[in-house]
């Protein structure tokens, strides 16, 4: 049988959440033996110290939401990350670049996090499918499996829509077994949860991870 809880990151990325409510999802994530917390720099630290006797990674995001930081800002966010304890980074690529066939600029961006994180940290790249053709899509694929990403991944949650299955089915079909797919965005129930890992997800970034553990 497929362990969900064991691939869910549980999230909360916004601006507003406090130390009590990642407190929370830290002990949330820790009772339900899921794979990560994803959350935004700051509490990186935080989330080390609160997890360090659990399995439970600590993921967080560079270049978030929007992507169009310079690469050199990304590397610094990513081992300012690391630094403070971060296991996983998911970052954002150049969507612009990308949407002007600047695919020099959007793989070196990747490469160079890539290069940051490497023997340290697994490196999920974050595509916004929502703003993306399919062309575009498989593009962004491509371009991580040659910046030696560990994961594509769908959705900022942050945009005009989250993951579907589709997206996943069609990047999976990209990346192969050379990259994993993390669903992320509209991941908000048990069944939801499973089309995506049939789709070819193995990891599901949502901030629905108790809901979804109470429905199994």
């Amino acid at each position: 049988m497929i362990n969900i809880l064991g691939m869910i990151d549980h999230t909360i990325l916004k601006p507003e959440a406090t130390k009590d409510m990642i407190e929370t999802l830290c002990k949330e994530a820790m009772e339900n033996n899921f794979a990560a917390v994803c959350v935004n720099p700051y509490y990186v630290k935080f989330c080390k110290d609160t997890l360090k006797n659990s399995n439970v990674k600590v993921a967080t995001v560079v270049g978030f939401p929007i992507g169009a930081n310079t690469k050199e800002v990304k590397v610094f966010e990513t081992i300012d990350a690391i630094k403070n304890g971060a296991d996983e980074i998911d970052m954002v690529i150049n969507i612009g670049a990308l949407k002007v066939k600047d695919y020099k600029t959007v793989k070196d961006d990747i490469e160079s996090v890539v290069e940051a994180s490497r023997g340290k940290a697994i490196v999920k790249v974050i595509i916004e499918t929502c703003l993306l053709t399919d062309e575009e899509k498989i593009k962004a694929c491509e371009l991580s499996m040659e910046a030696e990403a560990d994961f594509v991944k769908t959705s900022t949650g942050f945009s005009t829509g989250g993951a579907t299955v589709e997206d996943v089915r069609l990047m999976k079909s990209v990346v192969g077994d050379k990259l994993e797919v993390k669903a992320s965005g509209g991941v908000r129930d048990l069944e939801s949860a499973k089309k995506m890992i049939e789709a070819g997800a193995t990891r599901l970034g949502t901030s629905s991870g108790v809901k979804i553990a109470k429905e199994i």
